[in-house]
């Protein structure tokens, strides 16, 4: 009796480890790739269309071919370049030139450069909307957005927000949020008329309010902050859902619509994978140190990130010296 009930309970035991297994993601390092050229980076922005990633890479950007594992090309001249932004439908995209304050403008087919135009100060994260047809710059050291008209190539407006602007995102109904990182606040900018609609106060659960993503569907908002949290925010009201942990030193959040995960990329050398159903952690995966920023492919659920070698520890708020040399692509497969 004693053998048959402890096989009984082996059994079931192992039935639910199977069982939660099968429910919760289970992400790992796939595979790692030394790539050529500057150890300075910011974001990564992915063209499920082409399966291209771009990447910031010092005074370039590096384009890399997922199905093939190798950079195809590069787009150069774009000075300490933060981000890229893609309209596919225009065969263009935008990268924002934090040295020398403008916007590079590239067919995207080809990866020309079609003309540049300015901005304020250090253009930062950058982003299209395809509802207004139009480039949001978040100008860091300015506090404005430079707006873009994306058919015409030219500069629309300027709109003022005030705050060191971060990461910003689109509804692709009208909305775009920004972050606004020393002011711990979420504004929200309507993207036909230009002009800022909403302030929502992230204070008393988020500091320095960095990575951001959107669940369009819904119109949820993930922060990724520098108090080691993630915040979900109601963009129709500001109503904050969830506070939820994650790693040190995040500066991206990516959703996946389909697996309804969010996901926070941290500097620490950790990723971390939350339901979006239950605002609880499915898993804290290591990555690298200095893995803070990703994109992700929404086909293949693959998440892209880069990470260099530190040669020697940085002093309190500035960034260690990285190794030459040591510029890694990583991708995080379930």
């Amino acid at each position: 009796m004693r053998r048959t009930s402890s096989f009984v309970v082996a059994a079931i035991s192992l039935l639910l480890a199977l069982s939660v297994y099968a429910t919760e993601p289970v992400y790992h390092v796939a595979s790692h790739e030394i790539l050529a050229g500057d150890v300075k980076w910011d974001y990564l922005t992915y063209d499920p269309g082409s399966a291209r990633l771009f990447i910031t890479h010092g005074d370039q950007v590096d384009v890399y071919d997922t199905t093939l594992h190798q950079v195809v090309g590069r787009i150069a001249g774009t000075p300490g370049v933060h981000g890229v932004a893609l309209a596919p439908e225009l065969d263009k995209g935008f990268t924002s030139n934090g040295r020398t304050n403008t916007v590079t403008i590239f067919q995207l087919s080809t990866l020309g450069v079609l003309l540049t135009l300015p901005t304020e100060r250090k253009p930062d994260a950058i982003v299209y909307d395809p509802f207004a047809r139009r480039v949001f710059v978040a100008n860091g050291d300015s506090g404005s957005l430079t707006v873009i008209d994306a058919a015409k190539n030219a500069v629309l407006a300027t709109i003022v927000i005030g705050g060191k602007l971060e990461f910003a995102a689109v509804d692709g109904k009208g909305r775009l949020y920004v972050n606004v990182e020393d002011k711990n606040t979420l504004a929200v900018v309507d993207t036909t008329k230009l002009s800022v609609v909403s302030r929502y106060d992230l204070s008393a659960s988020c500091k320095e309010p960095t990575g951001l993503s959107i669940d369009v569907a819904t119109e949820r908002l993930f922060v990724g902050c520098h108090s080691q949290t993630m915040v979900v925010v109601a963009g129709a009201t500001g109503k904050v859902l969830a506070t939820v942990p994650i790693g040190k030193g995040c500066d991206a959040t990516a959703y996946d619509s389909e697996l309804k995960l969010a996901f926070s990329s941290n500097g620490e050398g950790t990723l971390t994978i939350i339901s979006a159903d239950t605002y609880t952690v499915a898993q804290t995966l290591n990555t690298r140190p200095t893995a803070r920023t990703m994109a992700l492919d929404p086909v293949s659920h693959r998440i892209y990130t880069v990470a260099a070698e530190r040669e020697a520890p940085g002093a309190a708020g500035i960034r260690p010296r990285l190794k030459p040399g040591t510029f890694t692509l990583l991708s995080v497969a379930r």
